[in-house]
This record gives structure tokens, sequence and C-alpha cells, in this order.
């Protein structure tokens, strides 16, 4: 009988849990380019300030279902009585700000599509449109925020998003695959961009 080796995989996603290691193989720094999908990742990144992620993807179910499945549109019209029901709601974050955030963020993400036609080309717009490729070889070398995510940041809060600091920022662009932070080892590393 042969025995399976597993692939090698970043530090944060190789110690067993299910759960981190399904996103890492199939979500992790794949470019996305669906504006309801980054807007999604642009919420969730935001909600996890202060908490760690596994604790939001094993909420992001509860999420969708919360939030209109991010639908943009919808989530802008949603109402403080909406919002205030949600509080009650185990299966997300229960924290005010947060969830009202959320809101703020879709009515700013609207007015972003009708000045760039799409969520997708404004984000991108950070990195010219095409993912930037790192080269770490050790978790130790990533990096938590970079000039980039600094930039992305002030121009975000200055549009009027929320919970948006240079960390989530990073997060973010790691997330959507506009940064390739996969460390040089990992198998999915020459995979993306």
């Amino acid at each position: 009988m042969t025995k399976t080796t597993e692939p090698s995989r970043c530090h944060w996603a190789a110690n067993g849990d299910a759960l981190m290691r399904d996103y890492h193989d199939t979500e992790w720094g794949v470019p996305q380019h669906d504006d309801r999908a980054l807007f999604e990742f642009l919420c969730l990144e935001g909600a996890q300030a202060g908490l760690s992620w596994r604790t939001v993807l094993a909420k992001r179910d509860n999420y969708r279902k919360a939030f209109h499945q991010f639908e943009i549109a919808r989530v802008a019209a949603m109402t403080d009585r909406e919002l205030e029901k949600l509080l009650l709601d185990p299966g997300i974050i229960r924290n005010r700000l947060k969830v009202s955030s959320t809101r703020d963020n879709a009515i700013v993400a609207l007015d972003v599509i009708a000045e760039f036609g799409s969520l997708d080309v404004y984000l991108w717009s950070f990195v010219d449109g095409k993912p930037l490729r790192n080269h770490w070889r050790s978790q130790g070398e990533v990096p938590a925020s970079t000039a980039l995510s600094d930039r992305m940041s002030k121009a975000l809060k200055k549009r009027g998003f929320r919970f948006v600091g240079t960390t989530i920022c990073y997060s973010l662009l790691q997330a959507t695959g506009m940064v390739n932070d996969h460390l040089v080892g990992c198998f999915r590393y020459g995979g993306q961009g």
C-alpha cells in the first residue's frame, strides 16, 4: 500500500484544520474579479479586525445569509431595524460598528461602481490590474502591511469605507489574489497570477 503525501502548504494552513486548509487550497490568493465576491472579502476582512480569520471563516455562511449573499445593492438598502436584528444573531460577530459598516461600505461601493464601472476595476487599480508575486520563503518574511496596503487604506478611508486599516487591506490584497503571498515552497505558489 502506498502512502500518500500531503502537499507542502503555507504554514497557517498546514496544521490539520480542514476549514483553513480548504480555504488555502481553493480560494486564498486566487485572483478575484467578481464585484460581489470582492465586496464579501472586504466586509469579512473588516469583521476579522481583532479576531482570527478562522473565526470569521467559520461564520461565513451565516454572514452570507445575514447580508443577502453580499449583493451590494441589497446590503446598501438594509434598514436600521434589519441591522439591529442582526446584533442578536450568534452566527455572526455581533459588533455594532462592524455590522453597520457592512451597509456603509455597500453604499460607498455603489458610488465606486458608478464612478469606475465596477468595484473590480477600482480595487485592482492599486496593483495596475495584475497580481503582484512575492517570493517569501518563510512565514516570518510575510508582512502584515506594506506601502501598497497603506496607500489602499488611505484611499478607501477617504472614500468613506470603514474597517479598512492597512493590515485589513493587506489581508484583502492577499485573499483576493492581488498579491500572491503563498510561500515559495507551497504547492499553490506557482498556480497564481
